[in-house]
C-alpha cells in the first residue's frame, strides 16, 4: 500500500486523538520504557516478592478500590514505607484524612517520591512513584490542606506502616 498525503494526515490527526484521550499510554506502557532505579528485579522477581494485588499496584500502576485499604484507618504516629523496597516514603505527621478513601498524605519525606505526567484515562494528573525502585505509588493533585496545599493520593497496597518506638 502506498502512503499518500491524505493517509500521512489521518494518521498523524489519530494518533494525537489517541494521545489526547490517553489510549497510547494504554498501547505503549510507560513502563516498557526504561528507567533506571537503585532496587530493580525482573518482572518475575517482583512476583515473587509481592502479593498478587500489591504488584498490579506498583508495578502494572494499578489503583485499589476506595476504602479498602487499612492504612487509610491508620492514626497511630509512625512511617509509611514502600511495600517494594521499604525506603521510608511518608511521616505520619502529615497523613490527614481526605475523604476519598485512600491514604494521603501532604507532603513526602525528602528525595522519597518522584512524580511524572499521567495521561491515562484522558485526563492530564501527577503520577507519584517511589524514588528507589520506581513502584507506583498513587497521584497527587493540588486541593490539600495546609502547608503545601498538596494531596497525595496513595494507594495502600503500595505501602506498609511501622509504628513509632
Amino acid at each position: 500500500m502506498m502512503i499518500n498525503r491524505r493517509h500521512f494526515i489521518l494518521s498523524g490527526g489519530a494518533i494525537s486523538v489517541a494521545y489526547a484521550v490517553g489510549l497510547l499510554p494504554t498501547l505503549f506502557p510507560r513502563s516498557a520504557l526504561a528507567e533506571s532505579f537503585a532496587v530493580s528485579y525482573t518482572a518475575e522477581q517482583w512476583r515473587q516478592r509481592l502479593s498478587a494485588s500489591q504488584y498490579a499496584v506498583l508495578r502494572e500502576e494499578g489503583t485499589e478500590p476506595p476504602y479498602s485499604s487499612p492504612l487509610n484507618d491508620e492514626h497511630r504516629a509512625g512511617q509509611f514505607s514502600c511495600a517494594g523496597c521499604d525506603l521510608a516514603l511518608f511521616s505520619s505527621h502529615t497523613k490527614f484524612d481526605s475523604h476519598t478513601g485512600w491514604p494521603s498524605f501532604w507532603q513526602p519525606l525528602e528525595q522519597a517520591v518522584a512524580t511524572r505526567k499521567d495521561r491515562t484515562l484522558g485526563m492530564l494528573r501527577e503520577e507519584v512513584h517511589c524514588s528507589r525502585c520506581g513502584g507506583h505509588l498513587g497521584h497527587v493533585f493540588d486541593d490539600g490542606p495546609p502547608p503545601t496545599g498538596l494531596r497525595y493520593c496513595m494507594n495502600g497496597l503500595a505501602m506498609n506502616f511501622t509504628p513509632q518506638q
